[in-house]
This record gives C-alpha cells, sequence and structure tokens, in this order.
C-alpha cells in the first residue's frame, strides 16, 4: 500500500472519507482539508578512489538486503542534498568526500513496513578523501571497491540504482575510461 491509500479519515477534522484517494491529492469533502502526497527523497553517491575503484556496499537491511548499492539514504527535513550526501557517507561507511558532482535523479519505490514509498533518488559522483578509512557501518554488511566499468547494473538493489549505475558508467566511457583488465 502507498501512503494514499492509509487516508481513511480527514486528518484535520477526522471526517470518514468514503475510499482513499484516487490521486496524489487528499481533498476532504467535510472541511475541503487538501494535502498532498510527494515523494520521499534520498541520497546516493557512487564513490571513486586514486584508483579509479568505486565503492559499493552490500545492504544490510531489507528491503534490498545483500544486494550491492552506492552508499547513501534519504534526505532529512530543510536539508539540501550535498549535505546529505556527506552525512550518510560519514554515518555508513565513515569517508569524507570532495568534488561531489551530480549525475541525476531517478524515480523509485521503497517498501517498508507494510508500505510503499515513492522516492525520487538523487546521484552524485564523488572523491573519497580518506579511501583507506572505509568501515562497513549503519546498515551496512560489508563493503568493496570495485571497477565500476564491471558491476552490472541488475547487482544493485533497485531500479533507480541500476538506471544511475548505466548513467554513469556511459559517462565514463565517453570520457575514454577502460574497463580494468
Amino acid at each position: 500500500m502507498t501512503p494514499r491509500d492509509f487516508f481513511r479519515h480527514c486528518p484535520r477534522c477526522g471526517a470518514r472519507q468514503l475510499a482513499p484517494p484516487a490521486t496524489n491529492v487528499f481533498t476532504c469533502g467535510a472541511c475541503g482539508f487538501r494535502l498532498f502526497f510527494n515523494p520521499a527523497v534520498a541520497i546516493a553517491v557512487f564513490i571513486q578512489r586514486a584508483d579509479g575503484q568505486a565503492l559499493f556496499i552490500h545492504r544490510a537491511k531489507d528491503p534490498g538486503r545483500g544486494c550491492l548499492a552506492p552508499p547513501g539514504g534519504f534526505i532529512d527535513l530543510g536539508e539540501r542534498a550535498e549535505t546529505a550526501a556527506g552525512r550518510e557517507i560519514r554515518e555508513e561507511v565513515g569517508l569524507e568526500i570532495a568534488d561531489v558532482t551530480f549525475l541525476g535523479s531517478h524515480p523509485n519505490s521503497y517498501h517498508y513496513a507494510e508500505v510503499t514509498y515513492p522516492v525520487l533518488d538523487f546521484f552524485f559522483t564523488a572523491r573519497a578523501l580518506n579511501a583507506e578509512q572505509a568501515a562497513a557501518l549503519d546498515d551496512v554488511a560489508q563493503f568493496e571497491w570495485l571497477d565500476p566499468l564491471s558491476v552490472r547494473p541488475e547487482q544493485l538493489a533497485f531500479p533507480s540504482m541500476q538506471a544511475a549505475l548505466d548513467q554513469w558508467q556511459e559517462q565514463l566511457r565517453r570520457a575514454g575510461v577502460a574497463p580494468a583488465q
């Protein structure tokens, strides 16, 4: 169920609704209150170290437990995406990053505790400042430094990540980066 499927009563006046909203806008028939259902926002960062290898984590929890992913997470209220990128990287793998560059955004669905949340994922690339200090921390089972061109998109946890990896790999190829032998 998506968040809007849970709305059976108006959050302002408590009036019972005949059915959940059919669109991304809840409008109460009794008091006229309107609530918009927008996606949650998250970030993920493809981090490279000096030798060109990229950091991929293995997710410790569902959804996607065990799958590869770039480190990242949800953006907090009032937080800039770039700030969230640095915070999430410190929380998940203990790294500081530089040269943070926007790669693109892709829609996603995140199923958690019986709710499927619509999410808009923002992807970045960055350079690790202290790659030797990488550690598997919050929500990370383990991590690997991999040739970014050798990772197959279907190895990643979510379709949004797969699309972003495709996009990044295309950028790397256009820049003349060759897969490691």
